[in-house]
């Protein structure tokens, strides 16, 4: 166990507010993972469909385990197990901790029932409200950064938890529904593949990395400075209508745009299309050949929303079949993440992300990619759109440390650090992440032939 709170090369992580603020906090954010759940049937919360994803009961059960062993079995006076065995089901990967379940056998953990991990949940939620409340101050100096920490990786087990139900819903052939699509009182958007517009971006020396008082996980610091060269980025990202245009030219059928690793993976997987995306039965090319499905059921592709579901190794192929389609200038390529984080924190980016409908599941309802005027962006607009909160972005950088970095003391120090090998960083947020969990130093990681998640891409080009 931790025996000083989480720190990294800048520091302890913030204290936050008084005990009563960070408790609203804690029960705001543990009731709406709950609600994420309401009206699934315990079948639903049980299944498993694939070795990288976890059952909902899973998710829920795991966010409680968070705080029963890192907050109350340091903090509480007289602590005792809800549930000896539920340290060892509901660990995921702490090492420090002790056993672990293994992860594709999750969905064959039939007991304890959603009852009982609901039931659970509701009792942890008892005891840490009761000692935010009644720890004294030195005590609550080294309990609050933890629980603000448990907060935030919760919030990324909500997001995890959509994802992974999309894609368990995906394997049934009656296409289910999660909720049904509310009414998006906006314009539908243009059908056809927009041209590209590409906004230069200064180069030169400019600094990445967390910088302030509010949180960020270990692997977003130290503030560190990177050398640039002039770039530009696209103004949103590439669209379904454009990614149709690459499939109807016979993109995944062609070895010259993809790496040796991406062709592999497509001929021994027979990939075709992005994830979700099923042939409509209308025949033609374009956006018309294709159905999405989504956690509102089987819906019409969005020719101008961003594309989603789509691993590394397509944003790649993507971006070399693009660049042969148009000669003219630099070719397109990915980001850096240094790239993008210098693009998205400027000041008139940033202000994208005050605005950003980073969770649908919060606001509308709908969980699903939607283009810029659905967005609440002003399509029209000279600046960088859809920065945060439509579909992660692919970037060109392989998730490694930065200068100076260290790892969180204690097993908490496992929350990162130890997947710094063999992935892809991913910037941006998705219409599945909660609204106040994305910052522009905010860095997402994946094994380059991950596409479960909303992950698609935003292209770059070098300036002369």
């Amino acid at each position: 166990m931790p025996t000083t709170p989480p720190s990294s090369a800048t520091g302890t992580l913030p204290l936050p507010a008084d005990a009563s603020a960070l408790a609203r906090r804690y029960a705001a954010v543990r009731s709406q993972s709950t609600a994420l759940a309401e009206g699934l049937s315990e079948a639903d919360c049980q299944a498993q469909s694939m070795a990288d994803a976890s059952p909902v009961k899973w998710h829920l059960g795991h966010t409680t385990w968070f705080f029963e062993t890192f907050v109350l079995e340091r903090f509480e006076s007289g602590f005792q197990q809800h549930h000896p065995a539920f340290r060892v089901l509901f660990n995921s990967y702490y090492n420090g901790i002790g056993d672990q379940h293994p992860r594709p056998q999750r969905g064959l953990i039939t007991r304890p029932g959603l009852a009982e991990v609901l039931a659970w949940r509701q009792a942890v939620d008892g005891r840490v409200a009761a000692l935010l409340h009644a720890a004294a101050e030195p005590v609550r100096a080294a309990l609050a950064p933890l629980v603000a920490l448990g907060l935030q990786h919760e919030q990324q087990h909500q997001e995890l938890l959509l994802t992974d139900l999309l894609h368990l819903f995906g394997c049934n052939p009656l296409a289910p529904a999660w909720r049904p699509l509310p009414v998006l009182a906006r314009p539908a958007s243009e059908a056809g593949s927009a041209a590209v517009r590409w906004l230069p971006q200064d180069g030169g020396l400019v600094a990445i990395g967390h910088a302030g008082d509010g949180f960020a996980f270990d692997n977003e610091g130290p503030r560190h400075s990177v050398f640039l060269r002039s770039y530009a980025l696209a103004q949103r990202p590439v669209s379904q209508a454009q990614w149709a245009d690459f499939i109807d030219d016979g993109g995944y059928a062609d070895p010259r745009w993809w790496l040796a690793a991406g062709w592999d993976w497509v001929r021994s997987q027979r990939i075709a299309a992005p994830l979700h995306w099923r042939a409509s039965g209308q025949g033609g090319g374009g956006t018309a050949g294709w159905q999405q499905f989504t956690l509102h059921g089987l819906l019409p592709l969005d020719a101008q929303a961003p594309v989603a579901h789509i691993s590394g190794y397509e944003a790649e192929a993507f971006t070399a079949w693009w660049s042969a389609q148009h000669p003219g200038g630099a070719p397109a390529r990915l980001p850096t993440e240094a790239e993008w984080e210098h693009a998205a924190a400027q000041p008139t980016a940033l202000a994208t992300l005050a605005d950003a409908r980073a969770s649908h599941f919060v606001d509308s309802g709908a969980v699903l990619p939607l283009p810029a005027a659905h967005a609440g962006t002003d399509a029209d607009g000279d600046g960088l759109q859809q920065l945060y909160g439509d579909v992660w972005e692919w970037t060109a950088s392989p998730y490694t440390p930065y200068p100076g970095f260290r790892a969180w003391d204690g097993a908490v120090g496992e929350y990162n650090a130890k997947f710094m090998v063999d992935q892809r960083v991913l910037r941006g947020g998705s219409c599945a992440s909660p609204r106040d969990h994305l910052r522009a130093s905010y860095r997402n990681f994946f094994p380059m032939g991950a596409r479960w998640q909303f992950s698609g891409l935003r292209l770059a080009r070098d300036l002369d």
